[in-house]
């Protein structure tokens, strides 16, 4: 059952929204639904028992100041794909 929730946002954080659901083609109520279905899964995942490997290992990379992720895989697969 469908029920109306009213919420009290900034007017530019409403129109940002409101111009990202059209991007998307998707309804701004779509949109929260699916955010606050998201949230809940992230919440379930949290409570997750990892093994001990995983424990282990958490951590033990240390990456650099300023490491930017993304530029370092796309360096990677253009070097892959030359």
């Amino acid at each position: 059952m469908d029920k109306k929730l009213t919420l009290k946002l900034d007017e530019e954080v409403i129109e940002s929204a409101k111009d990202y659901a059209r991007r998307k083609h998707q309804s701004l109520s779509k949109l929260v639904v699916n955010y606050f279905n998201y949230l809940s899964k992230v919440e379930e995942t949290d409570n997750v028992d990892f093994s001990a490997l995983v424990r282990e290992l958490s951590g033990v990379i240390d990456l650099k100041k300023g490491f930017d992720l993304d530029k370092e895989y796309l360096g990677y697969i253009v070097e892959k794909y030359k």
